[in-house]
């Protein structure tokens, strides 16, 4: 069938291969003319994903009319702040009730929208579905077994996702709940970012668990007052993401943090990346989100003020450890 997936970044790229390897033909969408040439060229992404060749059946463009026409099913996967202006460019080119599955992870800043809302409100047409969970590009592009979740509001929906992108080594989930799977997709990456600054400072494992277990309660506090599930974030897109991005150097969120506990600058950090580090932005909309349904976030909280208030993060960690006593469990 023809699959189009809107976004050419590690990802991306990483999915399109997944795709084409089942016999499907891709269509692979760049934003910039130039980029859709020089992968077209080199039939491999070596600036993100190297080494990782595109099989004959991706075709790419930058065409997002001849992408999406047609198409058994949409994939986007663009950065979240790029999200709403791809919608927009989309939403011509989406037939009624045609699927669209998005895998970007993150929240809308300026309204504090879900990416899948984002996308219903410019793309009414359409049946919108979100998937995530543990799955770092470099590894699914290289056929390590990778579990994912598929969340869409009608079962059949979510089937049909998951029978396109099962393999031997991609194993998918189906669920219902929406704005939890979303939710740990995008606020794993604050916690992310958390345990990077922790490991620049120095401190150790015991730290690092701590910020995972705690990150996760912060985030059902507030995904559960959004009308989540709890028993999502004990999922793949819940707990599952949270470890392996606060514990793998493939993830851009943990390197960012390195640096910044190292002292480096947001600006000097976000130059050395050289890549969207989500849970920046994330941290600023989860932030605003916590004082919108009045929900303690105290990692967030915190996180959001090294980021943008130049808060020095060894004081940032003395404040949570010496908060006022509380119990484990709400």
């Amino acid at each position: 069938m023809k699959i189009a997936v809107i976004g050419s970044g590690s990802w991306g790229c990483a999915i399109a291969i997944l795709l084409a390897s089942k016999g499907n033909d891709v269509y692979l969408w760049s934003w910039q003319q130039e980029e859709t040439d020089r992968l077209s060229a080199d039939r491999e992404n070596k600036a993100v994903l190297p080494g990782k060749h595109f099989p004959d059946s991706i075709i790419c463009s930058h065409d997002i009319e001849l992408c999406a026409k047609d198409a058994a099913l949409i994939v986007t996967v663009v950065p979240s702040p790029a999200t709403r202006s791809t919608a927009k460019q989309l939403a011509p080119y989406v037939r009624d009730s045609q699927i669209i599955v998005n895998l970007s992870k993150g929240i809308e800043e300026s309204t504090l929208m879900t990416l899948s809302a984002v996308y219903e409100s410019e793309i009414p047409q359409a049946k919108i579905a979100v998937m995530s969970g543990p799955s770092h590009a470099e590894e699914v592009s290289e056929n390590l077994p990778t579990t994912n979740v598929v969340a869409a509001k009608d079962a059949k929906t979510a089937e049909y996702i998951q029978n396109i992108f099962m393999t031997d080594t991609f194993r998918v989930y189906t669920g219902s709940d929406m704005v939890g799977v979303e939710l740990g997709g995008a606020l794993k990456n604050v916690i992310a970012l958390c345990s990077g600054i922790s490991d620049g400072i120095g401190y150790g494992d015991n730290t690092r668990a701590a910020l995972m277990t705690r990150g996760i309660a912060e985030i059902k506090r507030l995904g559960i007052a959004m009308g989540a599930k709890a028993e999502t974030f004990a999922g793949l897109s819940g707990i599952g993401d949270l470890i392996v991005t606060c514990t793998s150097m493939h993830s851009r969120n943990h390197r960012a943090g390195i640096l910044l506990g190292k002292g480096y600058s947001l600006e000097e950090t976000l130059k050395e990346i050289s890549m969207v580090v989500e849970g920046v932005n994330t941290a600023k909309a989860a932030y605003n989100l916590s004082k919108k349904y009045n929900v303690s976030m105290p990692i967030t909280t915190e996180a959001f003020k090294v980021l943008f208030e130049g808060k020095d993060a060894k004081t940032a960690v003395l404040d949570l450890m010496t908060r006022s006593k509380t119990a484990e469990n709400d």
